[in-house]
């Protein structure tokens, strides 16, 4: 699985609870002190997949602090992050350490100056691992440095991933079973979602417990993968990093597909597939967890027809990923003359941005530092994103690995995963010199990323592709496009689930637009378009 969560990642973290492990608060004093044994105690909060296992079960992650000689007590967040996350900067008493994927932004930098330390130097003198990494893949370096020259995030690479996060999957065995072609477009998957929700598709008997079409859910800080708003490529536009605040580039120029005509009409067919009983009821009330549960179904009796995920036994589970097949970009009509696009997510599924931040105020800088500085070893980072070696991958004694299986045949690659590991939203450095064999669903992700090559191979690399990962802003600019864009995404997301449950975009549209200006977007847009043309033209 993957980025999904990056990513999701992020993107997609579902309802559930605040855990810690060892029950610590940050900004513990007991941070800085020595354990009997001379081991420094720090204290540390990650955001975490809700998948994923405790901290404590993980063999290598013990293995890596008894290294560093630290003691970490551990706070695990697997949903609400912005929300604890505002309270915890306001208070500014923070843990020595915040990992995860853009935990920390850029805009968090700028508007809490002072609140993070500037790695530069400690980086120099106590994480060579972290400037080997800087050395042989200087965008790493690039991604992490701040206008000022300073670092006060660490990116990751993890080289073995696809250019996109998300795949289209239907249920072939469905269509077979009603004598149904794969659709091509937007009028013809209506249909054939009908077709789901009206004829015993999976045939079990029950005409009334297919599910047409079901997405993850979006909540209410933007998009990101496995969502419809992929299909706004039918339409011609490139989302770049699933374009989660609505920003893409077409033709070199910024825009916004919030207030863009195109996002109207993807908005007014999902209501017509939702009000006509064809999208999962619960799809924006469900957390991640539940959106990948009900796709296994029960046994070998599928629940979910059309869909989006990353790969097909991490979105339907072993079992039920024979009767699923990757599908092409569907055109929006039949007569439509736009170039078919997709997702280009490369950049965000290869790399990281601030996947780890270290507090100004922790009392054992260095120890911190060390600590980091193992996780970017890339013998250690192959474990932080694939789990353990000798449970999840196999040490073949000759400097080469390779990732092992689920312990549990039932269960898919992906989610083992995320279930034993950090994964991808963990700190890393996964150097192009490290000999890994991939698992079964990385090298099945080639396949059925297939049907997507056309369009992926047809997007403008130069002027489609919003590099945003790579673009660093003024503190000025940053503070002003985070207030216009929480204004903006407030407006936007609820807008974006009352119009797909009860309609009314259309005659909603010309008002919500100039309400969405109101919130600065134009702004943003200007800011945007002026970083993006001074990095063009020096790239």
């Amino acid at each position: 699985m993957k980025k999904s969560m990056s990513i999701l990642a992020v993107l997609a973290l579902g309802a559930g609870l605040l855990s810690g492990c060892g029950g610590s608060d940050e900004g513990s004093s007991d941070s800085g002190k020595t354990t009997p044994d001379g081991k420094v105690k720090l204290t540390a909060i990650m955001t975490k997949h809700p998948l994923t296992q405790e901290f404590s079960k993980m063999e290598w992650l013990q293995k890596v602090e008894e290294k560093a000689g630290v003691e970490i007590e551990w706070q695990e967040v697997s949903a609400d992050w912005g929300q604890k996350k505002g309270a915890l900067l306001a208070g500014g008493d923070i843990p020595d350490l915040i990992i995860g994927p853009n935990a920390i932004t850029d805009a968090d930098y700028a508007q809490f100056p002072g609140l993070f330390e500037d790695m530069t130097p400690l980086i120099a003198a106590d994480a060579p691992n972290v400037q080997k990494m800087f050395d042989e893949k200087p965008e790493t370096k690039a991604i992490a440095t701040q206008l000022d020259g300073k670092i006060y995030g660490l990116p990751k690479y993890q080289r073995f991933w696809p250019e996109t996060t998300t795949r289209q999957f239907i249920n072939k065995q469905w269509l077979d079973n009603l004598g149904l072609k794969e659709p091509t477009d937007w009028d013809e998957l209506y249909d054939v979602l009908v077709a789901f929700k009206e004829k015993d598709a999976n045939g079990n008997g029950d005409a009334n417990d297919e599910i047409p079409m079901d997405f993850a859910p979006s909540g209410t800080g933007g998009f990101g993968a496995f969502m419809p708003t992929v299909l706004l490529g039918s339409q011609g536009i490139t989302l770049t990093d699933n374009s989660g605040q609505g920003y893409f580039v077409e033709d070199g120029k910024v825009k916004n597909f919030f207030t863009d005509e195109r996002y109207k009409d993807l908005v007014a067919f999902l209501h017509k597939c939702y009000a006509a009983g064809l999208i999962n009821t619960e799809v924006f009330t469900q957390d991640y967890t539940k959106y990948q549960s009900i796709a296994r179904g029960s046994g070998d009796t599928a629940a979910v027809g059309f869909t989006w995920g990353w790969e097909v036994t991490d979105r339907v589970g072993n079992t039920l990923a024979p009767q699923y097949e990757s599908l092409a970009p569907l055109k929006e009509n039949a007569g439509s003359s736009d170039q078919l696009s997709w997702t280009y997510d490369y950049n965000s599924l290869n790399y990281g941005v601030n996947m780890v931040s270290l507090a100004s105020t922790s009392k054992n800088k260095d120890a911190a530092m060390k600590f980091i500085n193992e996780l970017y070893d890339p013998t250690v980072s192959m474990q932080v994103l694939f789990g353990s070696i000798g449970t999840n991958i196999e040490d073949k004694g000759d400097g080469s690995y390779a990732v092992l299986p689920p312990e549990d045949a039932a269960m898919d690659p992906g989610t083992w995963k995320w279930t034993t590991t950090w994964a991808d939203n963990g700190p890393m450095y996964i150097a192009d010199s490290l000999k890994l064999e991939l698992g079964t669903d990385m090298q099945s992700v080639g396949a059925q990323t297939e049907p997507l090559k056309a369009a992926l191979d047809g997007i403008d690399k130069e002027k489609d592709v919003l590099p945003s990962m790579f673009i660093k802003y003024s503190v000025e600019d940053n503070n002003a496009m985070t207030l216009n864009n929480t204004a903006m995404l407030s407006l936007t997301m609820s807008k974006w689930a009352e119009w797909i449950t009860t309609g009314g975009v259309e005659e909603q549209w010309d008002e919500y637009v100039g309400n969405v200006q109101k919130t600065g977007i134009d702004k943003n847009i200007e800011i945007i378009q002026k970083y993006y043309d001074e990095y063009m033209s020096t790239h």
